[in-house]
C-alpha cells in the first residue's frame, strides 16, 4: 500500500500544482503569488505528513502503509523535482514569472 500512497500523492499533487501555477501566473501581484506558493507548500506537506500520521495512528496495516506512502510520495516528489512540485524551492519566492523581490 505504500506504493499506492506514493502514487496517490504524486497524482493529486500534479493536479493541484498545475492549478496553483495557473493561479500564480494569472495574478499581477508578486506578493500574492508568493503567498499562494507558500500556502501550497503548507497544504502539500500538511496533507502528506498530517494525513500520513493520522493513517499510521489507525494501526491497521493497510492504512499504515498508505500513510507511509503519502510521506514517501512527498519526499520523492520534492527530491525528483528539486522542490518545484511541492513549492519548497526558494526560487518560487524570488524570481518566478519575472517577479523580482
Amino acid at each position: 500500500m505504500a506504493v499506492a500512497g506514493a502514487l496517490s500523492f504524486i497524482g493529486v499533487n500534479a493536479m493541484a500544482g498545475f492549478v496553483v501555477l495557473m493561479l500564480a501566473a494569472s495574478t499581477a501581484d508578486a506578493t500574492a503569488a508568493r503567498v499562494l506558493f507558500g500556502l501550497a507548500a503548507l497544504v502539500s506537506a500538511g496533507a502528506a505528513f498530517g494525513g500520513g500520521w493520522a493513517l499510521i495512528r489507525l494501526r491497521k496495516p493497510v492504512w499504515k502503509g498508505f500513510g507511509l506512502g503519502l510521506m514517501i510520495g512527498w519526499a520523492l516528489t520534492t527530491v525528483c523535482t528539486a522542490g518545484f512540485c511541492t513549492a519548497v524551492n526558494p526560487y518560487l519566492y524570488t524570481d518566478t514569472f519575472g517577479m523580482a523581490p
